[in-house]
């Protein structure tokens, strides 16, 4: 059975994500096969496998970053909320049940033998399991039904690292109060502490970590620095939603700027990682915005997915964004939507079966195309290329892609002159082909619209294969007279590859981690267990 090590936080957003891979990543690159596990997670940036099963985004990453293939027994349990108070519960990577918060907390409990199949499998298979926690362990009125902290420590015979946000400020109090609130036992488990997120001279913090170590009687293994990574991020708390990004670089100077493209931030956003290979280009300003006044007039909008369609399109229509981006496409702006933002651009939505919210409603009509909502939802690993696309992004014409599907819901080409379903889409094109991977007899088959300059498709990660990003970006340039250097803009990704990109930047938070961790005490602490 494989050896084991957690990481807890004090709170959300402490980081923990990003140092499990990270400790994946190094462990990886001292010849041990290693996989992450996190129980439970709540996100709406959701994977899906080779196999066609649905997991969070954060466990990708940590599978990247450990070099193994993504697999949904490293979070056996995803919750995607699609509202305030209720979530669709995912189990093993599929469905199991659309609930609110009582009545998931009520046989929550009853899950646990799918957390230990998931657990033990992995434990079989890998050397290392760096578990995740999530959120702080010691909510009080959550203890009892913890099924992400402590009990996975306790069932992993994990010891426990604590990691604190001291850019947030507050961190000694936090980490002192979060050991004073552990059980006796679970207070055990822990092993050592990190503070995470530092700014500064780490000699004027000296004073401080041996006060915290007198008071908590655990040592301090390492003060991690503030790091400006390209990573994937994995949640709505994701720093991108609250600054421009281009190029790795959080403000630009608007001489600099090749294209300004914005995305629409939705209440119930998902997988807004798809957009990550366009904010990597510098000269690229990839903004979120939800009001017309922040919206004013980019070269690009794109509309992402969303956990439930229909609500974020009322939203949009009371926020007057909706007459906004009626207002772009006319102009001639391209305006892109993916998943639900593709469903969004279409005439109808119909959802008879309450997938969502029941009934039917217009939708912003850029696209002659009409969905309905459906139970089964589609789970796919797809490749293709696009079409012969016309308006401003036609220099994508042809080009190979890869993605992934995952929907509620089927969309349909439609006749503007009749209304009624059009197999020849008389009206607007297929965006492009697309093949099910997971299926050894899949055929090619239609994906998406593009009609003018308005286009979309149900495929995720659709601008990640390698030169689909550069060479929308200088198409947008193109469109408005403007020459990217040396006919394309400066892409740091593009000679590597997307791949080599991403292992690139595993390999600096590794060689930060190291620098900064006490590592031998880390291993330490793994060999000696629990």
């Amino acid at each position: 059975m494989a050896k084991t090590i957690m990481i807890q936080g004090t709170a959300s957003n402490v980081g923990k994500s990003l140092i499990v891979a990270g400790l994946c990543r190094i462990f990886k690159q001292d010849g041990r096969r290693v996989a992450p596990f996190k129980s439970q997670n709540m996100a709406l940036n959701s994977f899906i496998t080779r196999s066609g099963l649905e997991m969070g985004r954060a466990q990708v990453v940590q599978a990247e970053a450990a070099g193994i293939e993504p697999d949904a027994d490293m979070n056996p349990i995803l919750l995607k909320p699609s509202s305030d108070t209720t979530s669709q519960v995912i189990v093993q990577g599929e469905i199991f049940a659309e609930e609110n918060a009582e009545a998931y907390y009520k046989h929550k409990r009853a899950l646990e033998p799918k957390i230990r199949e998931s657990f033990e499998r992995l434990s079989a298979a890998y050397d290392i399991i760096v578990l995740e926690g999530a959120g702080s362990p010691v909510e009080i009125n959550l203890r009892e039904q913890d099924i992400v902290n402590m009990y996975m420590a306790r069932l992993a015979r994990a010891p426990v690292i604590l990691a604190g946000d001291i850019d947030r400020g507050g961190v000694f109090a936090s980490l002192v109060g979060t050991m004073t609130l552990f059980t006796g036992e679970d207070r055990r488990l822990v092993r050592g502490v990190l503070i995470n997120k530092f700014r500064g001279d780490e000699a004027i913090l000296e004073p401080g970590l041996r006060q915290l170590e007198d008071l908590i009687h655990r040592p301090v293994l390492g003060v991690i620095p503030y790091m400006r990574l390209d990573i994937d991020d994995e949640d709505s708390l994701s720093e991108r939603f609250h600054a421009p990004a281009s190029g790795g670089r959080d403000r630009m100077a608007r001489d600099t700027i090749l294209a300004d493209i914005a995305v629409i931030r939705f209440s119930r956003i998902s997988n807004f990682t798809d957009f990550n290979a366009l904010s990597r280009l510098p000269g690229v300003l990839l903004r979120y915005v939800d009001s017309p006044e922040a919206l004013g007039f980019p070269d690009m909008v794109i509309l992402p997915g969303t956990k439930n369609t229909m609500a974020d399109l009322r939203r949009l229509r009371r926020s007057g964004l909706e007459e906004r981006i009626r207002g772009l496409a006319g102009r001639g702006t391209p305006v892109f939507g993916i998943c639900g933002g593709y469903q969004m651009l279409g005439r109808t939505l119909a959802d008879p079966d309450h997938v969502e919210e029941g009934g039917e409603m217009e939708g912003l009509g850029l696209l002659p195309v009409a969905t309905v909502f459906e139970k089964e939802k589609v789970r796919t690993r797809v490749r293709g290329r696009f079409g012969a696309l016309g308006g401003v992004l036609r220099p994508l014409s042809g080009m190979e892609l890869e993605g992934y599907e995952v929907h509620m819901g089927s969309s349909l080409r439609i006749s503007l002159r009749n209304s009624r379903p059009s197999g020849a889409g008389a009206d607007c094109s297929p965006l492009g082909t697309i093949r099910n991977i997971n299926a050894a007899d899949a055929a090619d088959v239609a994906d998406g619209a593009f009609r003018g300059n308005v286009y979309g498709t149900y495929v995720h990660g659709i601008f990640d294969a390698d030169g689909i990003a550069s060479a929308l970006v200088k198409a947008l340039c193109a469109a408005k007279g403007l020459d990217a250097p040396q006919g394309a803009p400066p892409d740091e990704a593009a000679p590597l590859g997307l791949k080599a990109y991403k292992e690139k930047q595993y390999d600096i938070l590794a060689a930060t981690l190291r620098d900064h961790i006490d590592m031998n005490r880390i291993y330490r602490i793994l060999e000696e267990g629990i």
